[in-house]
């Protein structure tokens, strides 16, 4: 059985490492990883980073596969299409990656070294987590949802499906009864400091965020 990694470029080369380290955990051999890459001249035997590319029609039904694409969009396309190919999704936990208690991960997610979820926390299929980045108690996150680097979420904060977050980006914390929704589809830029809600759709930057 395969472990395949979902795209060769920069994001994908830093998932090598925790992979590994997973695949050990699981008494696995490292030649269990490649890589895949259906772009077209990729693939047919290269080698990247020690790593074999293979194209998708390659790998075989019961192979499981990790998606190294930072678009939540291009993401679930790719995982709809995986699963079409009977591949079975991989959850990837760096082996520094903290949980705390009541956390709810869905499939697919990756957590890159540094990165945290501290409590009570829901989130939902294939989420992107970064390094240094982190997810406070009570929030709800989406389905596609990317963190970027040394992404501060704090509490009661509900982020919506394919919501991109830049690096360094700081959300404000929410309450119980009111919490701070960014909406389906946004992006917050880098650095952004996130005060208020954000609505679906819409790109905000700057401190505080507001509309680009």
């Amino acid at each position: 059985m395969l472990l395949a990694i979902y795209g060769s470029g920069g994001f994908g080369r830093e998932l090598v490492a925790p992979a590994q380290h997973a695949l050990q955990r699981a008494g696995r051999d490292a030649s269990d990883l490649v890589f895949i890459d259906d772009r077209e001249g990729a693939g047919g035997g290269e080698i990247v980073g020690g790593i074999s590319v293979r194209k998708l029609t390659d790998l075989q039904p019961g192979d499981q596969f990790i998606l190294a694409v930072g678009d939540g969009k291009v993401r679930q396309m790719l995982a709809e299409k995986c699963k079409a190919a009977g591949l079975v999704p991989f959850s990837l936990f760096a082996p520094d990656y903290f949980e705390g208690v009541g956390v709810d991960i869905g499939e697919g997610a990756v957590f890159c070294p540094r990165a945290m979820v501290t409590t009570s926390a829901r989130i939902g299929r294939q989420f992107q987590c970064n390094i240094y980045s982190y997810v406070a108690h009570d929030c709800v996150i989406g389905d596609y949802v990317t963190f970027a680097p040394n992404v501060s979420c704090n509490g009661n904060v509900h982020i919506e499906d394919h919501a991109y977050i830049g690096t360094g980006a700081v959300i404000k914390q929410g309450t119980s009864d009111k919490p701070l929704v960014i909406g389906a589809g946004a992006v917050v830029g880098m650095g952004a400091v996130v005060t208020k809600d954000v609505e679906p759709g819409a790109v905000v930057i700057g401190n505080p965020a507001k509309p680009r």
